[in-house]
């Protein structure tokens, strides 16, 4: 059986059916993956900001507008609502940044703010890799619904 390796950019998501596997690189930005395990259709968004108050023509950028969209294209393709999961990685604080820096705290926002919208939202978190002072790439395989991160100098984990 054959399968694409489909790349989700920055500020972009990807939704995808099984056996695809969706992939992206991450440092504070966070890799939110939803899965309807039952269907085998997944999503993975790779948000830069917690929240859209400032305007942009966007919407995949932050967390509040990327999370129900990437929730519709997935229903669009077949997926249950009711049963979808979430899975989380990155939000790293990639720099040093004087105490009361906004960009310190970007990645810590950004995992705050996705548990808060999947909260608000009734899906569960399954499992996540966040915080730390490190990149990571991120494969999610949609055949298992299995989230792999590679990390430059450790061994790669499944989550």
């Amino acid at each position: 059986m054959s399968f694409d390796l489909i790349n989700v950019g920055i500020a972009d998501l990807g939704v995808a059916a099984s056996p695809n596997t969706l992939r992206t690189i991450l440092g504070s930005c966070v890799g939110i993956c939803l899965y309807d395990p039952k269907m085998k259709i997944g999503g993975l968004s790779h948000i830069m900001l917690p929240s859209s108050k400032k305007p942009s023509n966007n919407l995949k950028k932050y967390a509040d507008t990327a999370i129900p969209l990437m929730i519709e294209e997935m229903i669009k393709i077949g997926a249950a609502r009711d049963q979808i999961v979430a899975k989380l990685a990155g939000g790293a604080t990639m720099f040093k940044h004087s105490e009361n820096s906004l960009m310190g705290d970007i990645g810590k926002n950004n995992i705050l703010s996705v548990r808060e919208i999947l909260g608000q939202l009734k899906i569960p978190v399954l499992s996540e890799e966040v915080g730390g002072d490190y990149g990571r790439t991120i494969d999610f395989y949609l055949e298992t619904g299995e989230l792999k991160i590679k990390t430059i100098g450790k061994e790669p984990k499944i989550i």
